[in-house]
């Protein structure tokens, strides 16, 4: 099972001034055979508390994955890839890129995307869209390359462990 962490980012959402619907669509999109969410929170749109949070995701919870959802767009508020790139050890690139190009095939809109992707010790770390349906499409597109990745990062892939 790959342990998984949701985490929304909105602040209305943070107030109760919004009902976060992104995610829980994530949730509902995530193979249950393969993924058991152990965590979800939402959190409002600041660095500290974004870092904060993924920190906590990566080194204590020692998540797999963590799936980040808004504040990935043009707003002063949109902090979640600065957040991210604090946080990160290594980049992915080509997730976020992957995303982006699908998307692209849907709306020019996705050009706009800022998504980051990247690793802290043994965690993937994804930047979703805040939209229920830019967070779902774009994780469909990328779910399944995901399992293989998190295998290697883990040292659960065979060829890794010779």
């Amino acid at each position: 099972m790959i342990k998984t962490a949701v985490i929304t980012i909105s602040d209305r959402g943070s107030q109760g001034k919004r009902i976060d619907k992104t995610g829980p669509e994530i949730e509902n999109i995530l193979n249950k055979s393969k993924y058991e969410v152990v965590y979800y929170r939402i959190i409002p749109d600041e660095i500290e508390d974004i870092k904060r949070e993924l920190c906590y995701v990566c080194d204590k919870l020692k998540v797999n994955l963590a799936l980040t959802n808004g504040g990935t767009g043009f707003s002063n508020r949109d902090v979640t890839p600065e957040a991210t790139l604090k946080v990160i050890e290594k980049n992915v690139p080509g997730i976020a890129e992957a995303m982006r190009m699908r998307s692209m095939e849907i709306t020019p809109r996705a050009m706009l995307s800022r998504e980051v992707c990247g690793i802290r010790r043994n965690t993937l770390i994804v930047n979703l869209p805040g939209s229920p349906k830019g967070a779902v499409e774009n994780l469909q597109f990328i779910l399944p390359a995901l399992p293989h990745g998190i295998d290697i990062l883990m040292g659960w892939d065979s060829e890794c462990a010779k």
